[in-house]
């Protein structure tokens, strides 16, 4: 395991000291020194004391370890009731309306899917209702019992399990992308429908600042310091207890391991519960180049009918054709439309196959124990994890269309059953990067060089042959 490097680089706001923080009467306080292993790259290292408005950088990867806040509490408090408020306006409210020929249709958060459904793609409904209600909605919640509660006199002890959920909804809540998705279906619907837009898109791009504004005034940290049971400390006398299922034998070898779910650095041995949030600790994810290796083939497998099946059809006066997704692209290319052609392009064809490519080197370079190029790896990883989630463009696009235009054979749009591969496609690409550990990258590169120094012959003084 490794020792305990130095401190992280960490960068204080302009203006403001150690010695400052620490005067009385100041609204803030420093953070106490903690240990804590880098998510990325798995270096043991000591977080000094930071003041409000710091951050933390990993030594070894440049990974961020923590971004402290002035009011780390009240203001997401503030701004997560305010997401809540806008997430209900744009749920009930009107989304788009469009009139062709003296007919009318308006359309909602839950058309898209309904329609869906109605065609038999009930897969595409349920990933549509995840990623832009369901998910959306739960973090929020989740998010405000978590800062309500720890405002009670005595917090409960299920809001660690509710907070760990918070981090587990963040990836499929997809508002941001929805909209994208709204603003690709809306050019495409200029040039055959009138088309107006309803309040329900401002409570949405409300909702997506709002939200990333609370995410960026959090410090998840100092929410998990909040929710730290005061005897944590008493179980780490484990040696007179006898074994159980949160408890390793008297005899079992403990050594420093860093909580998935909390960050919290433990001297435990793997199969233990984590003492601040309860969680099972692991030294690395288990089974991680097993899932990762499986999911990255089975999405390698269905991207062949995802990019040969039709994704939707578009009628107009009763003429109209399957499309695919090049087929859309080179079409939106024929109406002049080349920037959302390259958007289309770049979301729903490049960024898959890139991911794959990516993911294909990180697991490669796992297995070889190879020590090139750590770091770039590592950055390599950051991007495949960020970027995959984004080719739901297409899918909310599609959802869209199909939820507004249905007026028969004046103009229509009915989807395809190329959707139900392309939503799967993204789906195994975003669970190959969470179930990916870059840790291991590491951990093989530094085995390998271990035993190559064990390995190299032992030279004896005097019998060293000159040149």
């Amino acid at each position: 395991m490794d020792t305990p490097s130095a401190a992280p680089a960490v960068s204080s706001p302009a203006g403001s000291t150690s010695a400052d923080a620490a005067l009385p009467g100041r609204l803030f306080v420093v953070t106490a020194p903690r240990l804590c292993e880098c998510h990325d790259c798995g270096q043991m290292q000591v977080l000094p004391a930071m003041p409000p408005g710091s951050r933390a950088i990993c030594q070894r990867c440049e990974a961020a370890l923590r971004h402290t806040r002035r009011d780390p509490l009240s203001v997401p408090l503030a701004l997560n009731i305010s997401a809540l408020i806008l997430f209900g306006l744009g749920a009930t409210l009107t989304l788009m309306a469009v009139s062709t020929a003296g007919q009318e249709r308006i359309a909602g958060l839950a058309s898209g899917p309904q329609e869906m459904e109605q065609y038999g793609l009930w897969e595409i409904a349920l990933v549509v209702l995840i990623t832009t209600i369901a998910a959306p909605l739960a973090r929020i919640v989740c998010m405000l019992a978590v800062l309500l509660g720890l405002r009670m006199k005595r917090p409960p002890a299920e809001l660690r399990e509710i907070y760990a959920w918070v981090e587990h909804l963040r990836p499929w809540s997809m508002v941001e992308i929805y909209l994208l998705g709204l603003f690709v279906a809306y050019v495409r619907l200029s040039g055959m429908t009138t088309v107006n837009l309803g309040p329900a898109i401002y409570a949405l791009a409300g909702l997506m600042v709002i939200m990333v504004l609370a995410d960026h005034m959090l410090d998840g940290q100092a929410v998990w310091e909040a929710m730290e049971p005061p005897n944590r400390r008493r179980r780490r006398t484990l040696d007179v207890n006898p074994a159980t299922p949160d408890r390793a034998a008297p005899d079992v070898h403990r050594w420093r391991i860093g909580c998935d779910t909390c960050g919290l650095v433990s001297r435990a041995a793997p199969g233990m519960r984590c003492s601040r949030c309860g969680f099972r600790l692991q030294v690395r994810k288990p089974g991680s180049i097993r899932r990762t290796w499986a999911f990255a083939i089975a999405a390698v497998v269905l991207y062949i009918p995802a990019n040969t099946y039709p994704v939707l059809t578009v009628v107009r006066l009763g003429n109209g054709q399957p499309s695919t997704i090049l087929s859309g692209v080179r079409e939106l290319l024929d109406l002049g439309m080349w920037p959302l052609a390259a958007l289309v392009f770049f979301a729903s064809v490049a960024v898959p196959v890139l991911k794959l490519i990516g993911l294909v080197i990180l697991l490669i370079s796992t297995h070889s124990g190879t020590g090139w190029a750590l770091r770039d790896r590592t950055v390599l990883y950051r991007i495949v994890d960020a970027i995959g989630r984004w080719s739901m463009i297409d899918i909310f696009m599609e959802s869209i269309l199909v939820g507004l235009v249905q007026f028969g054979q004046i103009a229509s749009v009915y989807p395809g059953p190329g959707a139900i591969a392309f939503a799967a496609v993204v789906i195994l690409t975003m669970l190959a990067a969470r179930s990916f550990d870059p840790r291991l990258m590491w951990d093989s590169a530094r085995d390998k060089a271990e035993a190559a120094r064990t390995e190299m012959p032992r030279i004896e003084p005097g019998r060293a042959e000159t040149a």
